[in-house]
């Protein structure tokens, strides 16, 4: 192995905080949901499209802490196309990678094939960097990076929904005519940036609900398309049980009142399917 190799290849080693793993390739129909690609996409400040031009064998002494039943490779890859990456990259990015071995012992072969990168810079910089999770490596399609193209976009939107830390409050308020009433839920995210539903139920009317961005509800608001990134934010993570300890009522009746309505939003969010532990 070339001298410089050894040498990136030691410094990388010292940067791994996550060894990431080799993503099964595409099947017939995409097995990765909307929100396995969420999952990858938000935590990862650099996506690219690249080409896989080398694939360095690391002898094992070298690589104690990978896991058993794998192969680490150090690989070196051209970048196609940068999907995500403020000051962008270069021609070539390196990174660390450990491929799961078949019942041979045999890694898949990768070189000369197209992947989709999920990583961060590394702290040794020049073109290393590293994976964000142990399948941050995605085999590349044309509609794979469609999907990840069209998720970054909302992500880096000036109105994109940040993700959520809690739901702070929650309360009922009965309206004037017996069957009426309103319910909002308000929740903390991680920018300072509210989210707010808002449940209602009016004479004559079917309950429905809404989602509002911002201090202030918008009447206007809708709920959120399935598969979209307030969608996401919403189905994937907002507790099973509306906490005790966020209903501001001393009313029982209110306040059953107030989970019963939480309950129809998570029944009309609908699950969140992946194929991949976040």
């Amino acid at each position: 192995m070339r001298p410089s190799i050894i040498f990136a290849i030691t410094l990388v080693f010292t940067q791994i905080s996550a060894i990431p793993a080799f993503s099964q390739p595409l099947e017939e129909s995409d097995p990765l949901q909307y929100a396995d690609l969420a999952d990858l996409s938000a935590d990862a400040p650099i996506i690219v499209y690249a080409t896989v031009k080398e694939a360095i064998k690391v002898d094992p002494e070298r690589a104690l802490n990978a896991p058993p039943g794998t192969q680490r490779y150090y690989i070196i890859a051209s970048t196609q196309a940068l999907i995500r990456g403020q000051g962008g990259v270069g021609e070539t990015i390196r990174y660390i990678i450990d491929l799961p071995l078949d019942a041979r012992g045999r890694a898949p072969k990768i070189k000369k094939k197209p992947f989709i990168i999920f990583a961060r810079r590394s702290a040794i910089g020049g073109d290393n960097v590293q994976l964000v999770a142990r399948d941050a490596q995605i085999a590349w399609t044309p509609a794979r990076e469609q999907r990840v193209r069209s998720l970054v976009r909302e992500l880096v939107a000036r109105d994109a929904p940040p993700a959520i830390s809690l739901i702070a409050s929650a309360f009922h308020v009965p309206g004037t005519i017996i069957g009426e009433g309103e319910t909002q839920i308000f929740m903390e995210t991680e920018t300072g940036s509210p989210i707010s539903i808002t449940i209602l139920k009016r004479a004559g009317q079917q309950k429905f609900w809404a989602v509002s961005l911002g201090e202030i509800v918008d009447e206007s608001a809708r709920a959120p398309v399935r598969n979209s990134l307030l969608w996401y934010r919403l189905a994937c993570f907002l507790p099973r049980q509306l906490p005790a300890d966020a209903l501001a009522t001393e009313d029982m009746a209110n306040a059953q009142q107030a989970r019963s309505d939480y309950q129809m939003v998570l029944r009309d969010l609908g699950n969140c399917p992946r194929s991949r532990q976040p």
